[in-house]
C-alpha cells in the first residue's frame, strides 16, 4: 500500500512551528519530528498531532522513523549540517525530500543526488520556501521570455525580520564570502562585491550582491551561465563589507562562529504574527542576451515566512499525489514556473 504520511522535521523551530500550525489549521495531519523530546512533544500536545523524536546522527533510527513517510519537509537548519544525513535517509527509506534551505552549497550537493534519486523514482527538491520559490519562478519566466539570455540578475526587497535559524545561516555565510555564477561556474567574490541601483518595485534604491541560493538554483532551472543576486543596501554597508572581507578567515574560526551564534540565540526571535501579516516582499529580475536585449520581471508576495509555509504545503500536496519521474528538481521545475502565483498573498509575475 502506498505511503500517505508526511513529516515536518524541525517542527519545534521557528519556521517548522509556523508550518505545523498552518497545516493543522487546514485540517492536515503531519507527523511532527525533531531531536528535542520536550519541545517536539509540547508542540504535538498543543496541536494534537503525532510526534517522533530522533537525531540525524543516528542513521538507522532516521530511516526507521521515515519508513511510513511519503514526503519529508525538512525545516531543521543550518542545512549545511543537516541536509546530507536527512537526504541520505530519505533515499534509503523511499521518501520524497523537501527542505527550506537557501544555502548554495546545499543546493549544489543535493543536485549531486540527481541520478540516484532518478533511479529510485524519488524527488529531491530543496528550497521550497521563500528560498527560492519566488526568485526561481522569476528566473524561469525570464528564460521563457528571452530564451537566449546569457546573463541573469535577481533580487528582493523585504522589511521582514529573521528567524534564529536564518540568522545563524547568515553568520556561517560571513566566513564564506560572496558568490556569483560566471561562465556556468560558481565564483567566490568579496562581500559586497557589486553595487547598482535597482527598482525592486517601490522605487530605485542602492543594492549589492549577496550569495543567495539562486546562484545555484537559477542555473539549474534555466541553464543561464551568469547569475547574480541583489538586495537593497546603503552604500556605507556595501563598502563596510568590502573592508571586512580580508577578515573572513577570522569569522570562520569555530570560537568566533560559536560566539556569534550565541548572540543570535540571545537576541533573535523572529517576527511576530502582526509583523508577518503587515510586511510584504518585492522581487525583481533581469535577463540579457549577447545582443543587448533585456527583459525585466517583477513580483510582489507576502512576507517571506508566509511564502515559506504555503510553499512547503503546495510542494507536499503535489508530491503526495505524484506519479512523475524522480531526480533533483528546483521549485519551478517541479511545481511550474508560475507556481508562486498560487500562494496566498502573492501577485502575478509581470514581464516587461
Amino acid at each position: 500500500m502506498a505511503k500517505r504520511h508526511w513529516m515536518i522535521y524541525g517542527a519545534n523551530g521557528y519556521t517548522g512551528h509556523l508550518l505545523a500550525a498552518e497545516a493543522q489549521r487546514q485540517g492536515l495531519r503531519p507527523l511532527l519530528a525533531g531531536r528535542n523530546p520536550a519541545a517536539v512533544h509540547a508542540l504535538g500536545s498543543l496541536l494534537g498531532l503525532e510526534c517522533r523524536v530522533f537525531d540525524l546522527h543516528q542513521r538507522e533510527a532516521v530511516v526507521e522513523a521515515l519508513a511510513d513517510v511519503a514526503v519529508l519537509a525538512h525545516c531543521a537548519g543550518p542545512f549545511s549540517a543537516t541536509s546530507a544525513p536527512m537526504l541520505e535517509a530519505c533515499l534509503a527509506s523511499a521518501t520524497h525530500y523537501l527542505d527550506i534551505s537557501g544555502e548554495i552549497d546545499v543546493f549544489e550537493a543535493a543536485h549531486g543526488y540527481h541520478h540516484k534519486a532518478h533511479q529510485l523514482g524519488l524527488v529531491v527538491c530543496p528550497g521550497v520556501g521563500f528560498d527560492v520559490i519566488p526568485s526561481d519562478c522569476l528566473a524561469a519566466c525570464l528564460h521563457q521570455a528571452l530564451p537566449d539570455a546569457c546573463e541573469l540578475a535577481l533580487g528582493f526587497d523585504s522589511a521582514g525580520g529573521l528567524s534564529p535559524g536564518t540568522a545563524k545561516t547568515l553568520v556561517e555565510g560571513l566566513a564564506l564570502g560572496g558568490r556569483v555564477r560566471r561562465r556556468s561556474m560558481l565564483d567566490p567574490v568579496p562581500l559586497g562585491y557589486k553595487r547598482q541601483r535597482i527598482d525592486f518595485g517601490r522605487g530605485a534604491k542602492p543594492a549589492m550582491t549577496i550569495p543567495w541560493g539562486d546562484v545555484a538554483t537559477a542555473y539549474f532551472s534555466t541553464g543561464i551561465g551568469n547569475v547574480e543576486v541583489y538586495v537593497p543596501a546603503p552604500p556605507a554597508l556595501a563598502i563596510g563589507l568590502r573592508l571586512l572581507d580580508p577578515l573572513r578567515p577570522l569569522l570562520g574560526l569555530d570560537a568566533v562562529q560559536r560566539w556569534l551564534k550565541h548572540l543570535v540565540d540571545k537576541r533573535v526571535q523572529g517576527p511576530d504574527q502582526a509583523s508577518r501579516e503587515r510586511q510584504r516582499t518585492w522581487l525583481w529580475g533581469e535577463a540579457r542576451n549577447a545582443a543587448g536585449s533585456r527583459r525585466t520581471a517583477r513580483l510582489e508576495t507576502a512576507n517571506g515566512y508566509q511564502v515559506t509555509v504555503h510553499g512547503v504545503l503546495l510542494a507536499v500536496g503535489h508530491l503526495l499525489d505524484y506519479s512523475g519521474p524522480g531526480g533533483y528538481f528546483t521549485p519551478s521545475r517541479l511545481l511550474g514556473e508560475r507556481c508562486v502565483e498560487q500562494l496566498p498573498g502573492s501577485g502575478k509575475i509581470v514581464i516587461s
